[in-house]
């Protein structure tokens, strides 16, 4: 098979998984009300992915290593299949839960599988390409399921099987049959099945950003829909999920001409900049600021962040590429899942304006705190000259 069609089928592949992750967020309330579960509920349905990711990068981000790449992004998809297949069945919070967890799993096996595997097939020369495929692939897949959704609402009217589930349906089991027809370029070692994330020294700053960034990422695809919600935006909250991460996209090639580190500081501006826009938005009930800082979050988190945080541990672990990448998702699911979490139950206490206000000062003093980390370091590691 032709390197260039090998490419493209691989990250159509690693799209069509991340699209199965956020397709149903456009009807969380509708899954919410079904089950007559709150806010804190439906942020630990959210979370939940978070549940079936986490074992997966801590216990088999290594898999790949041992049983081949193929496998493990083709068992990604099928899971993407059933636990789409399950909300349509039985729609509910509980249904949810289930198929967040499923949903956690494949994305977990595919994107560490699919880091290393993309730049097995361009080489290890063209590393950073790789690194900017894959992300460019799952921050479409992230924001253009939410998208896909919102959009067949608008067509539909409301419906529990929404023209963006059935191609989901349609695209993945094609895809899982031609997974096995990309060219096994790995070599797969007799390594143990288990096998723990791998954390490259030196790069702690860029996990710590993956964590903060994704954490605004979480907050505004689980909960400022819920404020939209309540100010009768609701409508809006598929672009809004989908701006949360493809406007990050747009802003990768731009990152791709930065170093690493000037790629990663210019994400720590961005991050608290473009949350405190978002909320002034909420406050204010003004869409276009919603949408500004939005845009602005996503260019931090998908953009300049995740490509040089991918980027760098790719480069610092040549030779155990899965296992860094898995390393790497854990910092950043850890800031994807709890701050949802606890800003339920906030919301629940003291109201989702509230919520996001608290999270906002958490967000403004933990950036500082890791910018100041990040710069003493940078001064102890930096070469010492007479």
């Amino acid at each position: 098979m032709p390197r260039p069609i090998s490419v493209l089928l691989l990250a159509l592949s690693l799209f069509t998984v991340t699209f199965a992750v956020n397709l149903q967020a456009p009807l969380y309330d509708v899954y919410a009300v079904e089950s007559n579960v709150g806010a804190t509920a439906v942020t630990v349905a959210f979370a939940a992915y978070v549940g079936g990711l986490m074992p997966t990068l801590m216990l088999l981000g290594g898999l790949s290593d041992r049983i081949g790449r193929r496998v493990p992004i083709a068992l990604a998809l099928v899971l993407g299949v059933v636990a789409t297949a399950l909300l349509v069945h039985i729609p509910g919070w509980s249904s949810l839960v289930i198929a967040r967890v499923l949903l956690g799993v494949g994305t977990g096996l595919a994107t560490t599988a699919g880091t290393a595997y993309m730049t097995e097939i361009l080489g290890e020369h063209r590393a950073r390409t790789a690194a900017l495929i894959v992300t460019s692939a799952t921050s479409l897949g992230f924001g253009g399921g939410a998208l896909a959704t919102g959009i067949s609402l608008g067509i539909q009217g409301p419906t529990l099987m929404p023209y963006s589930y059935l191609a989901l349906f349609g695209v993945a089991p094609m895809l899982t049959l031609i997974a096995f027809g990309l060219p096994r370029v790995d070599l797969p070692r007799k390594v143990s099945i288990l096998r723990l994330p791998v954390f490259p020294a030196g790069t702690w700053m860029f996990g710590a950003a993956m964590a903060l960034a994704w954490s605004t990422t979480g907050m505004t695809i689980a909960v400022v829909p819920l404020e939209l919600a309540e100010n009768d935006l609701g409508g809006w909250t598929g672009l809004v999920i989908f701006l949360a991460i493809f406007a990050g996209f747009l802003c990768q090639p731009m990152a791709r001409r930065m170093t690493n580190n000037q790629a990663l500081a210019l994400g720590f501006v961005l991050i608290p900049l473009g949350f405190l826009i978002l909320l002034s938005g909420v406050w204010l009930n003004a869409l276009v600021l919603v949408l500004a800082g939005t845009c602005i979050t996503s260019a931090a988190s998908y953009g300049f962040t995740y490509l040089a945080s991918l980027a760098e541990v790719s480069l610092r672990a040549p030779t155990d590429r899965a296992r860094a990448t898995a390393g790497l998702f854990v910092y950043a699911y850890f800031g994807f899942s709890l701050p949802v979490i606890a800003s339920g139950a906030l919301a629940d206490w003291f109201g989702l304006l509230m919520a996001l206000i608290i999270f906002a000062l958490a967000q403004i003093i933990s950036t500082m705190a890791i910018v100041l980390m990040w710069k003493r370091w940078s001064v102890r590691s930096a070469p010492a000259f007479r």
